[in-house]
């Protein structure tokens, strides 16, 4: 899966209160955010997860919450 989403952050108070979540960063029992994906049909962002050779969804986010997106620059 490839995104050109780096970090995502969840939040309206995004420096004191938001949860960033960025692809490389380890969670939840030694399992590495793989990928950022957006739903275009909801607007809803997906964290998927890794651990081995297994990917999973991990987190969903509607467009209802404070989201910010931070775009990899790289190409």
């Amino acid at each position: 899966m490839e995104s050109s989403i780096r970090k995502i952050s969840i939040g309206s108070d995004y420096k004191n209160e938001a949860m960033h979540y960025s692809v490389g960063q380890f969670v939840y029992g030694g399992h590495e955010i793989n990928c950022i994906l957006q739903d275009s049909t909801d607007l809803s962002y997906f964290i998927y997860i890794k651990k081995g050779d297994e990917v999973m969804p991990w987190k969903k986010f509607n467009s209802n919450m404070a989201i910010s997106v931070e775009y990899d620059l790289e190409y």
